[in-house]
């Protein structure tokens, strides 16, 4: 799909009804598992669909020293998706024991009116903890490592201590969904809507799709969000911001009333739900029933999702590190339960934070890779990359930021960030993506002062996955 900024071809460069918000809530937590309770109105649904959900115990005597629960009645659940093999698994690849494809930590307000949705990049070096062995578990010595070693070695009582003891966050709740489940739930909703810039072929994800807006079932959906070579630059990174966006489109698809208002896709929805998911005992139906009940006021608006500040590491190549200040601030403000500092939406000239923009990027010049380079730099930052390609002629003497009218309040964003650039507006573009042409006078980015919180705001659920293409 052209971004409709120029046309010449390119090539790879190497407020709700009540009841609708008592439901969005779950979606959230764990991709849509909580929203099973509402139907615990009915007593013989309710029956079968407890009988769905599977436990694990985690002891708090493995958990070691825990951090203090500051807001005592705000509620922080740890999500995983596990790539398990076995069983329905199977056709995705052999790989023994089981690892997280995907680590989140969903994070309630204590009034239940604000949710926030932490995502922990999986390629993350960090440091390790302890965690004793067990039957089919080879425990974990303490030592730095990726984050997602933490469940193969120790399972979520593993992940679960390893992530309160690098955030200081105090977890009350897990809840863990896999590859098969996923899909069922996608199914039970008719398809979640997504737009693909470009076709994709990718044998891993076992994924082929057309360019362009569309609905995907579960099986292309499950492609879509573990696809990660095939799409803008092939990163961890990449796919953390597509999966943050397919959970907010099918959030708006569960609002929209298609779901709530047919009980038999409801049912469905709930059955399946129940099926996928493994939690702790402690996240009983009175629990996820009464937690419902208090959130039916939360709008998407109020539901946030960020990644936790990273950067490519310069010592173990492929991998990432955390940026410090900025993940210590927000591990602090979601153990404390304090508002991230200008998140929140007023009126005026708002600067469109970077996490909400997408960035196709041209190199123009004749240095191999630099567009390559640029567009992980860019990322580092929060912005969405969704192409990287040569420019369609070369070379390009001045670096342009080409946008749309539907792109100009996001162009002076990316212009604060870039040493040197100009502006090139396109009126009859639609598109509200930026394309970065990287020219001979190219300069880099401006360093990224420590008080910078860009990186914290997120993006809400009402964004629109759609608006960048």
């Amino acid at each position: 799909m052209s971004s409709g900024l120029t046309d010449a071809p390119t090539k790879p460069e190497a407020q709700a009804p009540r009841r609708r918000r008592r439901w969005l809530w779950w979606l959230v937590a764990a991709l849509t598992t909580v929203v099973l309770l509402v139907a615990a109105t009915v007593t013989g649904a309710v029956i079968r669909l407890n009988g769905n959900v599977k436990h694990i115990e985690v002891p708090d005597e493995e958990l070691g020293a825990r951090p203090v629960k500051v807001a005592t009645r705000a509620l922080n659940v740890l999500v995983v998706g596990s790539d398990q093999r076995g069983g329905k698994n199977a056709k995705y690849g052999k790989f023994p024991g089981e690892r997280t494809d995907t680590i989140m930590l969903a994070h309630i307000s204590p009034k239940r009116d604000n949710a926030m949705v932490v995502s922990f990049p999986r390629d993350s070096m960090v440091q390790l903890p302890e965690c004793k062995a067990k039957p089919g578990l080879t425990g974990q010595r303490a030592h730095l490592g990726m984050i997602n070693e933490s469940f193969n070695s120790g399972g979520i009582t593993c992940t679960w201590k390893t992530i309160e003891t690098l955030t200081g966050i105090h977890i009350d709740h897990f809840v863990k969904v896999d590859f098969t489940g996923f899909k069922d739930m996608v199914d039970a909703v008719g398809g979640v809507e997504v737009c693909v810039p470009e076709p994709i072929r990718d044998k891993k994800a076992l994924l082929t799709l057309p360019a362009g807006r569309q609905t995907l079932k579960g099986e292309q959906a499950l492609g879509y969000v573990r696809a990660r070579y095939s799409l803008g630059d092939g990163s961890d990174i990449g796919r953390i911001q597509r999966q943050q966006m397919f959970i907010a489109s099918m959030i708006k698809k569960v609002m929209s009333g298609e779901t709530l208002t047919d009980p038999a896709r409801l049912f469905g929805f709930l059955d399946a739900a129940t099926k996928s998911v493994t939690t702790d005992p402690a996240l009983t139906p009175v629990v996820m029933k009464d937690l419902a009940t208090s959130a039916q006021g939360l709008a998407a608006g109020q539901i946030h999702f960020i990644t936790t500040p990273w950067r490519y590491s310069v010592t173990y190549p492929g991998r990432v590190e955390w940026v410090e200040p900025q993940s210590r601030k927000l591990f602090q403000i979601v153990a404390k339960d304090t508002a991230v500092k200008g998140s929140g939406i007023k009126g005026g000239q708002n600067k469109v934070s970077r996490s909400k923009i997408q960035v196709e990027v041209r190199n123009g010049t004749a240095r191999k890779g630099l567009g390559s380079l640029v567009a992980v730099q860019l990322e580092e930052r929060g912005y969405h990359i969704a192409k990287i390609t040569d420019a369609p002629r070369k070379p390009y003497p001045k670096t342009t930021i080409a946008y749309s009218p539907n792109g100009a309040a996001a162009a002076p964003t990316l212009t604060r960030d870039v040493l040197q650039s100009t502006g090139l507006f396109v009126r009859r573009a639609s598109t509200s993506r930026l394309v970065l042409t990287v020219g001979d006078d190219w300069k880099g980015l401006k360093p990224l002062k420590q008080d910078d919180l860009d990186s914290l705001k997120g993006f809400d659920a009402t964004h629109d996955s759609c608006a960048g293409a």
